[in-house]
């Protein structure tokens, strides 16, 4: 352990269940629950809301050192705050999710965030979830999971987790999308998606919530008690 920090880093796709299970994961062994993802969906929306152009990084920068984004769990999860404004849902729309990869890809955008990340870990024992976890930002977490799934599977999550908050989904341009966002996601320059090398490969597809977080428990149990 590192100061005696517990750190678990979740990394994975779009859809492959990193925030269900990290926040589970949470509760399980009483961390704090850091959701990376909502940190640049926070990004995306005010900064969709406002007008600014998402191709330039540093109009986006400067709007960033004007949020102060927190969380506060509540019984069925957590919901996300911008300058003390409830933006959970709003974060969720299809423009946000559509625009995010591209918010996240600039070098001074994920600087600022990585390092506001990696205060939290100081402070608090976390889980962590996101796509470089593992390999930027906390590069010595004690355990490092990536989640995979099949295109399909993650479709079909987000089409219900869509339907569920009310939002119309089109399932076949939603697999278009989850592809184009891996594509994205995994070729950026910057701190790109990938596995890092001493992660554990867990795939979800086919499995329940419950059978992934026993598979996930097995692997922090034995590698904290190592």
């Amino acid at each position: 352990m590192k100061d005696n920090r517990i750190q678990i880093a979740i990394d994975g796709p779009a859809s492959s269940g990193k925030s269900t299970i990290a926040k589970l994961l949470a509760d399980k062994y009483h961390l704090v629950y850091v959701d990376t993802g909502a940190m640049y969906r926070t990004l995306t929306y005010l900064a969709l809301k406002n007008n600014i152009n998402i191709d330039n990084e540093r109009d986006l920068t400067a709007l960033l050192k004007e949020i102060k984004i927190t969380f506060k769990r509540k019984q069925d999860g957590q919901d996300v705050f911008a300058n003390g404004e409830n933006i959970t849902d709003k974060i969720r729309q299809h423009n946000v999710t559509n625009n995010v990869s591209i918010v996240s890809s600039f070098p001074k955008v994920r600087e600022e965030l990585v390092r506001r990340q990696q205060a939290l870990a100081e402070k608090s024992d976390v889980v962590m979830d996101g796509r470089d976890i593992g390999t930027v930002v906390l590069p010595n977490a004690d355990v490092k999971i990536f989640l995979i799934a099949s295109v399909e599977e993650r479709a079909e999550r987000r089409y219900l987790e869509n339907q569920q908050k009310g939002i119309e989904t089109d399932f076949a341009r939603l697999k278009e999308e989850i592809v184009a966002r891996d594509e994205y996601d995994s070729n950026r320059k910057e701190s790109p998606l990938k596995q890092a090398e001493d992660a554990i490969c867990v795939d979800t597809t086919g499995l329940s919530i419950s059978e992934v977080v026993n598979k996930c428990m097995e692997l922090i149990n034995k590698k904290i008690k190592n």
